[in-house]
């Protein structure tokens, strides 16, 4: 559109003032000193003791590194298994740069797009037709704070799935240091009923040959050997996979792992339930976020029924020659817009609004899931350190004491010595059922840390 009228002529000093000052509104979109990484480590030390840090520069990685190898240098306690996840997870680190790509589109939604230039040239026997037209895309400043404002909480949201991934690691990094220390303890212990099947077993094969033993006697106890056996075998492979899933977490070679060879002993206590429920909503992740995501497209809605019928309105100064070489320009306004004839933006606005209630509802979902989750896993929980304590309390110094006074009775020549290693055998098993035990206490203790962090499918949302 080209004119000289009043009404389509825009003044070129306001046109100059408004892309100045268009210009001025997207500077201010700058990158923050941390690039939001402060605020995962404020949510993270919240459940964590444990440094969290976003190494950037080759200087950083290289201090990173050198702290990783001193504490492979000592004995690995869950703690350290920890921090060492931590600090070498590649995944993890890898995470961190979500936080530069959503930042950038905060900084980018308050940059408005550049003006653009277009010119027209014609020529015939002498006559001239010269268009060059500036325009600048005036709809985006309109839109560009509401449009910032969304990225924002979406940059809030995605503070809040990274300390989540942090999180995830760290309870999960437990869970793996726990299954490996024991697995190593169940190797240890299924060595032992081996050993003890293997002697009883040879004993009998003697006493056979002697004629002092039945075949189907001997047959049993040769039975017991080849079961310690496989138990023993079975044992060694689970503690392989242990280790190699606590490898990988860390960074780090199987062979770098030095860890403890016995699981924390069973906490004299555990908390009630109430303070778990009470923090749940003021602590899981999943639900911030969540929060962030609904109230982004809460505005995201605003911003569609404010565009439904425009979403592209051009306008810049304008001028054209037609004629002789020498002739004055014309001046004028380029002024470019769609026009609703076909769409009239309703399917817009009803999408956005069906992902708003979409939203809405599953964040009520998950607040009710959280609510159960932290219930079940309590029960996991309270259970599992119920039965350990019975087993610790009650059936391994009990089977200890029928070893005892079958070692009294079989000195005094009362039993025989297969009875003297089948108890054998069971007292070992009961200790091998309270690492088991004390194990899944543990991972149940772990387990329920996370419910208070966010569900499973929290990265899977959002």
């Amino acid at each position: 559109m080209n004119s000289n009228t009043p009404h389509a002529a825009i003044k070129s000093s306001t046109l100059i003032a408004l892309i100045t000052t268009s210009f001025a509104l997207g500077g201010c979109a700058t990158f923050s000193k941390d690039g939001g990484f402060g605020a995962v480590q404020d949510a993270t030390q919240k459940h964590i003791k444990q440094e969290v840090v976003w190494p950037k520069t080759e200087a950083e990685q290289n201090k990173i590194d050198e702290r990783v190898k001193a504490l492979l240098a000592q004995r690995m306690d869950v703690e350290k298994a920890v921090q060492i996840a931590l600090f070498n997870n590649k995944s993890l680190q890898a995470s961190y740069y979500q936080l530069g790509i959503s930042e950038a589109d905060v900084v980018q939604a308050g940059r408005l797009p550049n003006p653009k230039f277009s010119m027209l040239y014609t020529r015939n026997d002498g006559d001239y037709k010269i268009e060059q037209i500036l325009t600048f895309n005036i709809f985006s400043l309109l839109t560009m704070p509401k449009m910032q404002e969304i990225e924002r909480q979406r940059f809030e949201q995605i503070k809040k799935t990274t300390a989540f991934e942090v999180l995830r690691l760290a309870i999960c990094t437990r869970i793996a240091y726990f299954n490996a220390v024991a697995a190593t303890e169940q190797v240890r212990y299924s060595e032992q009923v081996k050993e003890s099947a293997e002697a009883s077993a040879e004993f009998a094969r003697r006493m056979l040959k002697a004629g002092n033993f039945n075949k189907l006697q001997q047959v049993r106890e040769q039975s017991f050997y080849a079961d310690a056996a496989l138990d023993y075998g079975k044992a060694n492979n689970k503690q392989v996979s242990a280790y190699e899933g606590l490898s990988r977490l860390l960074g780090v070679s199987v062979d770098q792992l030095n860890l403890e060879e016995r699981l924390p002993d069973l906490p004299k206590s555990i908390t009630e339930l109430q303070p778990f429920e009470k923090a749940a909503f003021e602590q899981r992740l999943d639900l911030q976020a969540l929060r962030f995501e609904t109230d982004a497209l809460a505005k995201q809605l605003g911003l569609t029924k404010t565009t439904r019928f425009v979403n592209v309105l051009e306008i810049g100064p304008a001028r054209v020659l037609e004629g002789r070489r020498g002739e004055p320009y014309k001046k004028g306004v380029e002024l470019s817009f769609e026009l609703p004839i076909f769409d009239w933006g309703t399917a817009r606005v009803a999408r956005a609004e069906s992902i708003y209630m979409q939203s809405v509802n599953r964040a009520a979902q998950l607040a009710i899931n959280a609510q159960s989750e932290i219930r079940e896993a309590y029960n996991t929980y309270r259970t599992n350190y119920d039965v350990t304590k019975h087993i610790r309390d009650e059936i391994v110094p009990l089977r200890k004491k029928i070893l005892q006074e079958n070692q009294l009775r079989y000195n005094g020549m009362l039993i025989s010595p297969f009875e003297l290693f089948g108890d054998a055998r069971a007292q070992v098993t009961s200790v091998k059922s309270y690492i088991e035990s004390l194990r899944e206490f543990w991972v149940a203790d772990s387990t329920l840390q996370m419910t208070l962090i966010g569900g499973d499918n929290m990265m899977e949302g959002n």
